[in-house]
C-alpha cells in the first residue's frame, strides 16, 4: 500500500458533483454517495462539509452499526472507515458487510500508527492516516470516485 496516496489495492445525504458535463462528471442522480464512518462528530462534520463543498454527495454514520444500516438502504460509492468506534468497530463492520454480500470499497482512516496493518487485516482497498492533509484526502476521494464511474 502506498501511504502517499493512502494505498490502493475502487444519514446526511447531500448533493453531488454536478454535471454530466463535457468533463464527464456525474450528476447527483447518477453517482453514489460516499459514506463516512467515524464516532467523532467533529471529524464527520468537517469531512462531510469538505466533500460536500467539493461537489460530492455524502452520507455519515457514527459507528459500524449505523454504517451497515446505511449501506443496506442505499448503495454507496465507497466507505471512509474509522476503526476504533463504540457499538461496532471497523473490523466488525467490514466482516459483517462482506458476510452480507456488500462489496463496497473500504478506505481505512485512523489516527493509529497501525493504519496500514489494520487496512490489510480487513482487506481494505486503501488507507489514510489521521491527521491527513486535505489535498491527500481529496486526491484519494477523486481516485475512488473515478474508479466507481468506470465500473
Amino acid at each position: 500500500m502506498d501511504p502517499a496516496l493512502a494505498a490502493d489495492s475502487g444519514q446526511s445525504s447531500r448533493p453531488e458533483r454536478s454535471a454530466a458535463s463535457p468533463s464527464g462528471e456525474l450528476t447527483a442522480r447518477e453517482a453514489r454517495p460516499i459514506l463516512i464512518v467515524d464516532d467523532d462528530r467533529s471529524i464527520l462534520e468537517t469531512m462531510s462539509d469538505l466533500l460536500h463543498g467539493e461537489g460530492y454527495q455524502v452520507m455519515t454514520a457514527a459507528d459500524g452499526q449505523e454504517a451497515l444500516e446505511a449501506i443496506s438502504r442505499a448503495p454507496v460509492s465507497f466507505v471512509l472507515l474509522d476503526m476504533r468506534m463504540p457499538r461496532m468497530d471497523g473490523w466488525q463492520f467490514a466482516k459483517t458487510a462482506r458476510e452480507r454480500g456488500h462489496r463496497v470499497p473500504i478506505i481505512v482512516m485512523t489516527a493509529a500508527n497501525d493504519a496500514r496493518r489494520w487496512a490489510k487485516e480487513i482487506n481494505a482497498d486503501a488507507y489514510i492516516a489521521k491527521p491527513f492533509d486535505v489535498e491527500t484526502l481529496l486526491s484519494l476521494v477523486k481516485r475512488f470516485s473515478e474508479r466507481g464511474r468506470a465500473n
